[in-house]
């Protein structure tokens, strides 16, 4: 039997709940308060990113160049290809770019 169960009798061996400190009863109310503060060690985090990326990052380049990517991932399809990424684009999966066509 566990002797964390308020239901369940103490085993012989084990002292009466009453003897027991609060603390130490499951069933007791001056639990406390258990909080971190992560406001420090978030800006810690984000200067290592942002030394990590460098000087010459150019987060406008780095989506201009996705886009390109992009384009060209879903450039030249198959007839069978333009069909599944038109599903696709219709069941919201993909974003609809353009016209529409994967082309675009």
């Amino acid at each position: 039997m566990s002797p964390h169960d308020p239901t369940l009798p103490n085993e012989p061996d084990e002292p009466a709940a009453e003897g027991r400190a609060a603390v130490d009863r499951p069933d007791s109310a001056s639990l406390g308060d258990f909080s971190v503060d992560l406001t420090s060690h978030e800006a810690l985090r984000r200067t290592h990113v942002l030394a990590a990326l460098g000087p010459d990052w150019d987060p406008v380049a780095v989506l201009r160049d996705e886009d390109k990517a992009r384009d060209m991932l879903y450039s030249d399809l198959s007839e069978e290809q333009q069909r599944l990424y038109d599903e696709l684009v219709a069941a919201g999966v993909l974003p609809r770019r353009g016209d529409g066509s994967a082309a675009s």
